[in-house]
């Protein structure tokens, strides 16, 4: 593929992008975050991704949307990178696997479960999808000092949403029940569709990347009979992940946090 400055997908390049960058799913969602930054403006907006500029305590800040999904996740995972981006913090909903794990509540990534595929096409499967450990005590240091309940541990990351919310109607029922039930026991906190290719691919780049979520609905406390209410404000996970992003940046200065 030809090597050019202005990126393919985001229509950005070098100088458009603060090497901290906080990622989230829906592009409605970036001008909410942006205005959380310091002097934020609009570079690009193309496809599913769109892209502002701000700053932090005083370093360039981006916020970018993936759209849906690992492949495009990985998409503006690599072209941020291409122009200077190597932080990443990703903010975004999942469901709750966990009886425990509330509509509401936060849930932060230490790692994901590679049931996608976009992964594979970085590194073998025996490869663990693991979050940056700095960014991630970052994260549940932001969401415990904002009072968020919150839950800290894997994730479960897919391709298909409806495979996971009615995985009886499909042919391969026999698989996605039987995966199902086994991350019931080992105690996967969420899932959701895009940390595990973003953890792979940091990887790959030798990047850092964290993630965490707003909860959304548990359909396993559903199936249980427990209460809950579907919540889909997602402005506390969005601040989460900015205060988290300050404390990246003290730490990265090596100022107390």
């Amino acid at each position: 593929m030809q090597i050019v400055d202005r990126q393919f997908h985001l229509h950005c390049v070098t100088g458009d992008v603060g090497r901290y960058v906080i990622l989230a799913g829906d592009p409605g969602r970036c001008p909410a975050i942006a205005a959380l930054l310091d002097g934020a403006r609009h570079v690009a907006q193309n496809r599913e991704f769109n892209l502002f500029t701000g700053s932090l305590l005083g370093e360039p800040v981006s916020v970018c949307s993936t759209g849906i999904g690992g492949p495009s996740a990985a998409i503006a995972m690599e072209e941020l990178h291409n122009v200077g981006a190597d932080t990443f913090l990703r903010t975004g909903t999942c469901g709750g696997i966990d009886l425990d794990v509330q509509s509401g509540d936060i849930v932060v990534a230490t790692g994901a479960i590679r049931y996608e595929h976009t992964s594979v096409e970085y590194a073998p499967i025996e490869f663990p999808a693991v979050a940056d450990l700095d960014l991630t005590l970052s994260l549940r240091e932001a969401a415990l000092a904002l009072g968020c309940r919150t839950h800290v541990g894997v994730v479960q990351c897919k391709d298909s949403f409806y495979g996971q919310q009615i995985p009886g109607r499909m042919p391969v029922s026999y698989e996605l029940e039987q995966k199902w039930a086994a991350w019931k026991r080992l105690g996967v906190k969420a899932s959701e569709m895009e940390s595990a290719a973003l953890f792979v691919v940091a990887s790959a780049l030798g990047c850092r990347c964290g993630s965490c979520f707003h909860v959304i609905w548990n359909q396993e406390r559903e199936a249980a009979g427990l209460d809950q209410k579907m919540s889909e404000d997602t402005s506390l996970a969005v601040r989460v992940a900015v205060e988290a992003m300050k404390r990246v940046i003290r730490r990265d200065r090596g100022e107390a946090v």
